[in-house]
């Protein structure tokens, strides 16, 4: 008797493709938000600005070293193999979305370094960290390399900052497997959303009032800019493949609806920009509100479209099973 399995079905030709937990959507997040500090703090400093907007510059420095740590923590805790981690740094796989991250991520902590020796970065901290007075001399150093090289630092931020905030996207986008994650907007969506968290972090962080003014600006254009681009995956979606029309469903009328619309979309983009616009044309409203609802919305994006991306996987095994393979 000759036994037939279909090649979807069999282990050995299509593998388990692994779940991601919190962990991921976490980091994504994180990393996002990080891309964007980096992109903010390189475009004060090359506008001659950083003197006027001191809390934003030194909010960037200090805390993007800080959240892409937390966030390299989480992607380790997520790894089934931990001690292979030194692996992704012996090779580079131009083919891989991981491989290129390892690396992006390489490069971004000596430039954030480089950044927290300009003006208006680390020196806030330095008298009150005695127990640092032994690296002083090599810090001293630091300061003047980067001082020399303030521009380049600059420019550098700006372009690891684009690169990490798109790879968060690309990172889902090149999983042809899941359909819901198949659409090459996704890297730009990311990298909008984690500049507009960073906008907020920055509100957060008690601006002056020019500051305060220009980041309100800025993220009223990122949100909709965030908004338009979330319409137009939907829209690729919905005229997309059979597969891809299956997993829009999951936003419309699915398991994912209320999550996507109310979390996403309505708190997380139009209630902040709503108050936003009021905040720009001179209306009260509690300045800390708009900006915290952006991160959540932020955060929000990430779980919704990971875990719902990961359940387009079973709507598509579905398909092809219904036709035979």
């Amino acid at each position: 008797m000759i036994e037939i399995t279909s090649g979807r079905h069999n282990h050995l030709i299509d593998p388990h493709l692994e779940v991601w937990e919190w962990q991921i959507p976490a980091y994504l997040f994180l990393g996002g938000l990080v891309a964007g500090l980096m992109i903010l703090n390189g475009i004060w400093r090359l506008s001659g600005k950083s003197d006027k907007v001191k809390a934003s510059v030194w909010s960037g420095a200090i805390w993007a070293p800080i959240l892409l740590s937390v966030g390299m923590l989480l992607l380790f805790l997520d790894l089934t193999y931990k001690l292979h981690v030194f692996k992704f740094y012996t090779t580079f796989e131009i083919t891989s979305p991981m491989s290129w991250g390892s690396w992006i991520l390489l490069f971004v902590y000596p430039v954030q370094l480089l950044t927290l020796a300009l003006p208006n970065g680390w020196e806030r901290f330095e008298g009150r960290l005695s127990f640092l007075e032994p690296i002083n001399p090599l810090w001293d150093q630091v300061k003047q390399f980067a001082n020399k090289f303030a521009r380049p630092i600059a420019i550098s931020s700006i372009v690891l900052g684009i690169m990490l905030g798109i790879y968060t996207g690309i990172l889902l986008s090149a999983s042809a497997a899941r359909p819901l994650w198949n659409s090459a907007l996704l890297g730009p969506l990311f990298l909008i959303s984690g500049l507009s968290a960073a906008t907020a972090w920055n509100l957060l962080s008690r601006p002056t009032h020019l500051e305060e003014r220009s980041l309100v600006r800025w993220d009223i254009g990122l949100l909709v800019l965030e908004l338009a681009f979330l319409v137009l995956i939907l829209i690729g979606m919905g005229t997309g493949s059979e597969s891809q029309q299956h997993a829009l469903k999951l936003f419309m009328g699915g398991d994912f609806t209320a999550s996507f619309w109310v979390l996403v979309v309505a708190i997380g983009i139009l209630l902040p920009l709503w108050l936003e616009i009021r905040e720009a044309t001179n209306r009260y409203v509690p300045t800390w509100l708009g900006p915290l609802f952006v991160l959540i919305g932020g955060l929000m994006l990430r779980f919704v479209f990971v875990e719902a991306g990961q359940v387009s996987h079973i709507i598509e095994a579905e398909l092809l099973s219904a036709v035979g393979y």
